[in-house]
């Protein structure tokens, strides 16, 4: 899966695109987290543009990849690169955490097509996606031959569940499954380290019999190598350690974990007043994106 410098720079173009759509959608609700769908835009724009094997058009096509959201506040962002990639029309993203909608504050599978589960407990997604996975290999070619991802927080690591999982996935050698981290080195309380330490993380899931990859969280093309490399190892699971910047690209809410479960418009007012806010982090973003 090889990616050219052309087709890097329209993924990065992508995610700028897609940031922007989640101050939107986040400045609307009134409620949702800024700092993780922003941090996690490049990755998850890569992934709906480059990575996943999957058709808008036909979201239950049984070869299509899965990727599994288990830090489900940060849907946002997976709900906004799924509209710009023509899941569902773009202006529905305005519908976020309204009565009716189908965007929920945090996934529902019933409710909307290409949500592979349900999300919101921490924690719980490495465990689904393990079960998936061997699953998968059980069932065999050629519905068993997608890859599963799930897609994950540093914090919830400090969950039991998640270290379960990754005994589960070491034990069973589910080389089809392709973990996540978005290490952003925060959590709503204040800093991951000062609240719970976590490193060393890589360390960790090494052994747990995980193969590891670290990358910048930012660098598109590291992460479509990371994906391939994961595709080529036989016998263990893949965890990508993406080292990521919460609020990427609005420099002024960068690394401050108060904007973890902050929207727009109600976060700190130190900075920036409440009701300018939406105006000047759209604002950062357009500047963010000229520099690509």
């Amino acid at each position: 899966m090889s990616i050219t410098d052309t087709e890097v720079r329209e993924i990065e173009l992508k995610a700028y695109a897609i940031r922007k759509t989640v101050i939107e959608m986040l400045s609307e609700a009134g409620s949702g987290h800024t700092a993780g769908p922003l941090g996690m835009a490049d990755i998850f724009a890569a992934l709906y543009f480059h990575v996943l094997h999957h058709d808008p058009k036909n979201p239950k096509w049984a070869e299509r990849d899965r990727l599994f959201l288990s830090n489900g506040h940060i849907t946002p962002v997976r709900y906004a690169a799924m509209a710009h990639a023509g899941y569902f029309p773009l202006e529905e993203c305005m519908t976020l955490r309204k009565f009716g909608s189908r965007l929920q504050g945090h996934p529902e599978r019933t409710f909307l097509p290409g949500v592979e589960t349900t999300s919101g407990p921490l924690g719980s997604g490495l465990s689904q996606a393990s079960g998936y996975a061997l699953a998968a290999r059980m069932d065999g070619p050629p519905a068993g031959g997608f890859r599963i991802f799930c897609a994950m927080s540093d914090g919830e690591h400090e969950e039991g569940n998640t270290w379960e999982a990754a005994m589960f996935a070491g034990k069973y050698r589910l080389t089809n499954l392709t973990a996540i981290m978005d290490r952003n080195n925060i959590q709503i309380d204040g800093n991951t380290e000062d609240v719970m330490p976590l490193e060393p993380l890589a360390d960790k899931y090494r052994a747990f019999n995980w193969h590891v990859i670290e990358i910048d969280g930012h660098n598109v093309a590291q992460f479509v190598e990371a994906c391939d490399e994961a595709k080529s190892i036989k016998e263990k699971p893949t965890m990508i350690l993406a080292h990521t910047t919460p609020g990427k690209g609005v420099h002024t809410i960068e690394n401050d974990y108060r904007w973890h479960g902050t929207p727009p418009g109600k976060g700190p007012t130190d900075k920036i007043p409440a009701d300018k806010q939406r105006e000047v982090f759209l604002a950062e973003l357009e500047e963010a994106q000229k520099s690509i």
